[in-house]
């Protein structure tokens, strides 16, 4: 089963093939599309987060109050701490605490320190400590990593972070199986009877830490840790969901803003339903790309016609595994749901594009081998068959966050023509995929709205033009509101954009990172 409620997690990380290449950028007149409105907000607009008291009120003292007991944790020279945060805090101080995981690298010099610099992949529900130890630390530009204390949290619910937990292994493999464009009354129900036995797994496994695992609670805890590491501001780079971590942040303590980067930015004033149809259309705009990528080679599986064309193949293909899957070895079989997964993987980085047509190609000749493997990477399910926490936190996170897209089947079948839409290739399957929250166990604590972080320094905001996962147009309305948003655009593919090979990209971060300065609002990287 694939995309359950906007999984935007950085799946890129692992499928990074793309050489860096030297590219260009442009600044001075600001995109028109991206300026700010002028005026009061209009009728019906969302409300506005608003910032919390300046002073830590007494019951919260004592968390803030922390000192990180740092221990070596590996052979690279990462340290690790715990961090200590009130479960609900409404309550703070009744007994009832989370413990979050915490790792860092200090700063490798030379140079004068700056600080830390806290990092997050996105998600919903990926690890920002994994991400911290296999890619940033190492990945980052030299000269950040020598004048930053790189450091990184898993936030609540999130693998080393007291974890949400659903199913075991074999039930979730189960679950990536469901269909997801159910053709009769007897597959809706089963549809919704599997999302039922997910939500109430999640709910008999994971306890109360369940429904608190916002994103306002989690934006929370980054203050608490940005007292316990001694920074008066917060330093931050966070990408896809990330985005939506880091703005809360900004929204809830904007007098504590450092330097901040969004890269693939999310819109937060918009509905879980218009979330979920804006990123089927981001998904239709990468695999345009693809097509019109593969189409023109020789080994292209789905013909060398048209796009048109190349998107009926793919459709043509996805419905023959529905009717009948193929072998995918280990007694595993690729059906509709996983191969679905399996592409939708591969666009979140171009450089995947030529695994993907080897592995359409092999699946279409009858061997799935390939395409289940790009549909694993996406579930972070590991080749002995057990699962990270990554498909549990998602769903445990989003679903908190915003009241769900749909409550029953009915709601989709009316909004089914506007997803397919939005997407002939994936629009049916994202939809009923959306459905996931309409059954889940807890309440949804939040609703739309707006960021304006007023009086915060200087924020940049990066956005991809072709960004499959969040598309550029979020990046282009979280610039619009917050008081101090400026918008980097990259024109090219794939999720996110920065240490992707734009070097005009990634000069313009590192200089707001080491020096605060900021580009121009509107400047344009290639």
């Amino acid at each position: 089963m694939h995309v359950r409620s906007r999984p935007f997690h950085t799946a890129g990380v692992a499928l990074l093939a793309a050489a860096l290449v030297l590219a260009g950028c442009s600044s001075g007149a600001a995109d028109p599309s991206a300026d700010r409105p002028a005026g009061p907000r209009p009728t019906g607009a969302p409300d506005v987060l608003e910032p919390l008291a300046t002073t830590v009120p007494s019951a919260l003292r004592p968390y803030y109050a922390q000192k990180l007991r740092w221990r070596g944790c590996d052979t690279a020279g990462f340290e690790c701490a715990t961090l200590k945060a009130p479960l609900d805090y409404a309550r703070p101080g009744d007994g009832r605490d989370v413990r979050l995981a915490v790792s860092r690298r200090k700063a490798t010099g030379p140079g004068d320190p700056l600080g830390s610099l806290l990092v997050n992949p996105g998600g919903p529900g990926g690890s920002a400590i994994g991400y911290l130890q296999n890619y940033a630390a190492a990945g980052y530009p030299a000269p950040v990593r020598e004048r930053y204390d790189m450091v990184a949290v898993d936030p609540r619910g999130v693998a080393a972070s007291e974890p949400v937990t659903c199913l075991s292994d074999a039930e979730m493999d189960a679950y990536t199986q469901v269909d997801v464009t159910p053709d009769s009354e007897g597959e809706t129900e089963a549809l919704v009877a599997a999302y039922r036995r997910f939500g109430q797994g999640c709910e008999r496994r994971s306890g109360e830490v369940l429904g608190h695992v916002s994103t306002v609670e989690s934006a929370r805890d980054m203050d608490l840790l940005r007292a316990a590491l001694g920074d008066e501001k917060l330093t931050y780079v966070g990408a896809s969901y990330g985005t939506f971590l880091g703005a809360t942040y900004a929204g809830l303590f904007p007098s504590r803003v450092g330097r901040l980067v969004f890269d693939g930015a999310m819109d937060p004033s918009l509905s879980s339903r218009q979330l979920n149809r804006d990123q089927t259309a981001g998904f239709s705009t990468a695999f345009t790309a693809f097509a019109e990528d593969c189409v023109r080679g020789e080994d292209c599986p789905l013909g060398n016609e048209s796009v048109a064309d190349a998107r009926r193949r793919m459709s043509a293909f996805f419905r023959r595994l529905d009717r009948r899957p193929v072998p995918a070895g280990n007694g595993r079989e690729l059906g509709e749901s996983l191969a679905t997964t399996g592409v939708i993987a591969a666009m979140y980085d171009e450089g995947a594009w030529p695994r993907l047509r080897g592995a359409l190609k092999a699946a279409m000749d009858g061997r799935g081998h390939d395409l289940i493997a790009l549909a694993d990477l996406y579930h972070e399910r590991d080749p002995n068959g057990s699962y990270q926490n990554l498909m549990y936190a998602n769903p445990a996170v989003n679903c908190l966050d915003l009241p769900a897209s749909f409550r029953s089947p009915a709601e989709v079948r009316k909004q089914l023509a506007s997803f397919r839409e939005a997407s002939p290739v994936f629009g049916e399957g994202l939809a009923w995929s959306a459905l996931n929250c309409g059954y889940w166990p807890v309440k949804a604590t939040g609703k739309p709205h707006r960021i304006e972080a007023r009086g915060a320094a200087p924020i940049l905001v990066v956005g991809t033009t072709r960004d499959p996962a969040t598309p550029y147009v979020w990046s282009r309305a979280l610039a619009a509101q917050l008081d101090s948003g400026t918008l980097l655009t990259y024109d090219g593919d794939g999720h996110t954009a920065y240490g992707r090979g734009s070097a005009c990209v990634d000069r313009a971060i590192n200089t707001y990172l080491l020096k605060g300065e900021a580009p121009a609002n509107g400047t344009r990287c290639t």
